[in-house]
C-alpha cells in the first residue's frame, strides 16, 4: 500500500475493524516514513453476471435496483428489512453460484419472487401480476389460487 501523503512504499497496520453489516473490513495504517495515519477500506470484490433483458440488452446487476424492486413490493407490509437483507443475499448468493457471465432477467425475476413467497404472500402477489403482466383477471386468479393452496 503506497502512503497517500510521501508514496513510500511501506505501510504498518495499526488497527482493523469490520463494519458493522460485516461489508468491509477498515484498516488504519501508518507509514513507515513519513509516520502519517490514513485509512483503508476492503471490500470483496465479486463480479456479478450481466442480465440479459427480454429484448437481448445486457445491463449490469445493480443491488439498488433489486433492493428498490423487493421494497415496492413489500411497501406497508409486515416484513423487517433484515429479512428483505437476507433475501437480496440469498439471490445474489444464487446469481453467483451459477457461474454463468450472462443471466436471463427472466431468471432472475423467478429468483425475486421465489423469496417474495417465502416472506409474504401479498408482495408475492403485487410482484408476480405486474412480472408476469397478466392480460386479464383470469390469470390474477389463477395465481391467487396457486398462493390460497
Amino acid at each position: 500500500m503506497h502512503c497517500p501523503f510521501c508514496a513510500h512504499t511501506e505501510t504498518q497496520v495499526v488497527d482493523t475493524r469490520v463494519a458493522d453489516d460485516g461489508g468491509f473490513v477498515r484498516r488504519r495504517r501508518q507509514c513507515g516514513h513519513c509516520a502519517k495515519r490514513f485509512t483503508t477500506y476492503e471490500r470483496p470484490d465479486v463480479s456479478f453476471p450481466s442480465i440479459v433483458k427480454k429484448d437481448g440488452r445486457r445491463v449490469a446487476f445493480e443491488r439498488a435496483k433489486l433492493q428498490g424492486s423487493l421494497d415496492l413490493a413489500l411497501r406497508k407490509r409486515p416484513v423487517s428489512t433484515e429479512q428483505i437483507d437476507s433475501a437480496i443475499e440469498r439471490i445474489e448468493e444464487k446469481l453467483l453460484a451459477t457461474g454463468a457471465r450472462e443471466v436471463a432477467s427472466a431468471r432472475l425475476g423467478e429468483l425475486v419472487m421465489r423469496e417474495l413467497k417465502k416472506l409474504d404472500k401479498v408482495a408475492y402477489v403485487r410482484f408476480a401480476s405486474v412480472y408476469r403482466s397478466f392480460e386479464d383477471i383470469d390469470e390474477f386468479r389463477a395465481l391467487v389460487d396457486e398462493v390460497r393452496r
